[in-house]
């Protein structure tokens, strides 16, 4: 081996200790890519498990409302054609003078309470079913229940004030199915005023 060669040689070997380094730190940017990549797909993977989590958390108190709606109000419209049956029995009841009804006896007597006990029946029946009477008579009205027919003239009660109801209105659940038709006061103090003074 001649002195020129021998000296080339450890220059080689530096030249290929180089290229060595080279390629491994080409290497490990790769696998920090790789790995950058991975964890950017990862994130992007459990963003669309917690998002696909969250639409099904949703959709499940979504079925639950609906389920719940439907065996609330699913008796509606039946309930509204049993109102009328049930208005039907209060008229009839109201037809006979209350003096006729308080001195009745006999058959008369027999067939108020049977009709009244039939009513009393049926109202039970539908509130066990959320179908409630609503009885207004001096409360203040509000038109998400209440339907004004009339104004009564009255100073003495508080304009706005229900005093007297034509025809009981029903909620089922937290919907009207019925409004109660009343007479609303006018004449008299506002409401929220104080008239003690």
């Amino acid at each position: 081996m001649s002195e020129h060669e021998h000296s080339a040689t450890p220059d080689h070997q530096n030249d290929a200790a180089q290229n060595s380094t080279e390629p491994a730190s080409s290497k490990e940017a790769d696998v920090f890519a790789i790995i950058d990549a991975l964890n950017a797909e990862n994130s992007q993977l459990k963003d669309k498990a917690l998002r696909t989590m969250a639409d099904m958390e949703n959709l499940r108190r979504r079925t639950e409302k609906e389920v719940a709606d439907a065996r609330t109000y699913a008796v509606s419209s039946f309930a509204r054609d049993m109102l009328t049956v049930a208005d039907n029995m209060r008229r009839g009841i109201e037809s006979v003078p209350q003096e006729q009804r308080t001195s009745a006896d006999g058959a008369l007597k027999t067939l108020l309470e049977g009709v009244e006990l039939i009513e009393r029946d049926l109202l039970k029946t539908l509130e066990k079913y959320g179908i409630k009477q609503i009885d207004p008579q001096g409360q203040r009205f509000d038109p998400n229940l209440h339907q004004a027919m009339f104004e009564v003239e009255d100073p003495n009660v508080t304009t706005g004030t229900v005093v007297q109801v034509v025809q009981a209105g029903f909620v089922i659940g937290e919907r009207v199915l019925r409004p109660a038709l009343v007479g609303v006061s006018k004449g008299g103090p506002k409401p929220g005023v104080d008239t003690s003074a």
